[in-house]
């Protein structure tokens, strides 16, 4: 039996690229409801409907504990078979397949187009709730973790209303941490 051994190895070669493309494209499920969660994020933080918010929220937990790959799913269905998934409807499911085709989101970028998807780091801050962060970003225009540094550093949280002492101090170290 004789093998060309030139024309295996350049069969082989092609294959292989192709399952690294795949593996470039192919979001995880980590990285679909990590996407899903900003979303969800984003939404609440503009107050958009609870209810709406709330969905993605669902979608993000279940896809991020689910032990099928999410692209399992789709290769054996697209967004009909994601459908399946109790909480994941036509609009989600369109969502999770972008997202997994592109490693991005134009949902997300089209809601980040008036707030910075920066605002939602200052949730991260102990000390800084939901309230408190959209009040930073609408009176104060504080937009990211370095605007909140620097504002902290100069005083600023003072002028925070609701913001005693002890939570501003509690911000402030968590800051140190964070940058």
């Amino acid at each position: 039996m004789w093998i060309d051994l030139a024309s295996l190895r350049r069969y082989l070669n092609r294959v292989n690229d192709s399952h690294q493309l795949e593996a470039e494209h192919a979001a995880d499920n980590a990285e679909v409801a990590r996407a899903l969660q900003q979303i969800a994020d984003m939404l609440e933080f503009k107050n958009e409907n609870p209810f709406k918010f709330r969905s993605y929220q669902m979608a993000a937990e279940t896809i991020g504990s689910m032990a099928t790959p999410v692209t399992e799913i789709v290769a054996r269905g697209g967004a009909a078979e994601l459908q399946k998934i109790p909480g994941i409807g036509k609009t989600i499911s369109a969502q999770i397949l972008e997202i997994i085709e592109t490693g991005k989101s134009s949902y997300f970028e089209e809601l980040t187009k008036d707030v910075p998807a920066t605002v939602l780091d200052l949730r991260r801050v102990s000390g800084i709730g939901l309230k408190t962060a959209q009040l930073l970003y609408r009176d104060f225009g504080i937009k990211s973790l370095d605007q909140l540094k620097s504002f902290a550093e100069s005083g600023g949280l003072s002028s925070v209303p609701g913001l005693g002492e002890k939570t501003a101090a509690r911000v402030k170290a968590s800051l140190a941490r964070l940058t």
